[in-house]
């Protein structure tokens, strides 16, 4: 088994840590973030994730947390890449430091694995270069790319049960990789090049923000024809060919919202791409339409929006929709309360309290579909104006009308 150095504690890098320290391997954790390494030595978690805790107990004899990068002979590189929303280019100064820190430390025969989603060619471009600053050409090094493939809410059984690719500089990069994610990966392992893989991981979730972009057209579509989106969705995905996912108000997350401007940041040939990024940043103007004719000519109109996370049932508000609806109500003169049972930090404050957030409210706004909010008794809101917009046609429309609320839903307002 391997002595594996991991650098960033985040969503991936974490539990990929303490999956590989339960089974066998010794793993040093590293984040330059102190704080969140002293609370792992306290034997604390700084994630929310379903199975975390009693893996962390399960793995605590192999595991240690860190600010500094040891000798290893595995360096696995987990660290953020964020999004430049000025640019519309991926920031890899995380990705960068990183591999300033293994350089140090890095050895003939050692095996550096990139987990972060990069853009195409980076690790050709950009990270290999970093490391043979070591004095160590890749080759006498070995390199792969292993994008990780895991949701909030799952990350675990998906790390374990996903397929993998691993795409490696060499055959002998790609099959070092391969036996070390298989002491824990159950599913298949793909081997291929580090440059496919990287594109890979980008087509992924391109592929579903494309799909995402074409059920909110339809959504729009779908209203200018008076017709149930949903229903027509439902009844097209019964085709054996068709599987056509959900509208809502805007697509979030370090995903599926930013891959695809890392895919298209150095091509003049991604038209459909780019377009319909257009169309799902654009969603949160939409549910604003509908908003503002259900409040208007109400005087200091007030929304309450249900949910911020970006999607149901987790903390995480990475390039949540939320927040550019919750901006542009702002921006309107409204005065917005939020309610969200998950999200415990926020750039705007947060009710504890749904009741709180409801009072004296002109319209109620869900925008992520929390389980929890199946639950509301409508019927005890003390609101000022009886009205619903349910941008995901998640809650139970009956109950809210039998409450005496007006209802409208994305894709289908004739319902009111």
């Amino acid at each position: 088994m391997a002595k594996i150095c991991i650098l960033g504690l985040g969503y991936i890098g974490f539990p990929t840590g303490l999956l590989l320290a339960s089974h066998g391997h010794e793993v040093v954790g590293v984040d330059v973030n102190k704080a969140v390494v002293e609370t792992l030595q306290k034997g604390k978690l700084h994630i929310v994730e379903p199975g975390l805790d009693e893996l962390f107990a399960s793995a605590k004899d192999s595991f240690s947390a860190s600010t500094e990068v040891c000798d290893a002979d595995v360096f696995l590189i987990a660290v953020p890449t964020p999004f430049d929303k000025e640019t519309r280019l991926s920031d890899l100064s995380y990705v960068k430091s990183a591999a300033e820190m293994i350089v140090p430390h890095l050895k003939a025969g050692n095996l550096v694995i990139l987990e972060s989603t990069v853009s195409p060619c980076a690790s050709e471009k950009v990270v290999i270069p970093i490391l043979e600053k070591s004095g160590i050409k890749a080759g006498e090094f070995l390199y792969s790319h292993c994008p990780e493939r895991a949701i909030p809410g799952k990350t675990l059984y998906e790390m374990e049960y996903n397929d993998r690719i691993v795409g490696g500089i060499d055959e002998t990069s790609c099959e070092v990789t391969r036996d070390i994610y298989k002491s824990y990966v159950k599913g298949d392992i793909h081997l291929t090049d580090t440059n496919t893989a990287e594109f890979v991981k980008l087509t992924e979730n391109t592929f579903r923000d494309v799909n995402i972009a074409f059920a909110n057209e339809l959504a729009k579509v779908a209203e200018d024809y008076g017709v149930n989106v949903w229903k027509v969705i439902e009844l097209a995905n019964k085709h054996p060919r068709v599987n056509i996912l959900s509208p809502g108000p805007g697509v979030g997350g370090h995903c599926i919202a930013v891959d695809p401007w890392f895919l298209t940041e150095n091509t003049q040939n991604a038209e459909l791409i780019l377009k319909s990024r257009t169309i799902n940043d654009t969603m949160p103007n939409f549910v604003m339409m509908h908003v503002r004719k259900m409040i208007s000519g109400i005087e200091n109109p007030v929304i309450t929006v249900l949910g911020v996370a970006y999607k149901a049932d987790i903390d995480d508000c990475r390039e949540t929709p939320a927040t550019k609806f919750i901006k542009m109500a702002v921006n309107e003169g409204y005065t917005v309360k939020i309610h969200d049972p998950f999200a415990k930090q926020y750039v705007y404050p947060v009710c504890a309290n749904l009741d709180e957030a409801c009072e004296g409210s002109d319209c109620v706004v869900l925008i992520t579909d929390h389980a929890v909010f199946k639950e509301i008794e409508p019927s005890m809101l003390k609101v000022r104006t009886k009205q619903l917009f349910d941008s995901r046609n998640f809650l139970d429309h009956a109950k809210w009308e039998d409450a005496g609320f007006g209802v409208r839903i994305l894709g289908y307002p004739h319902r009111a």
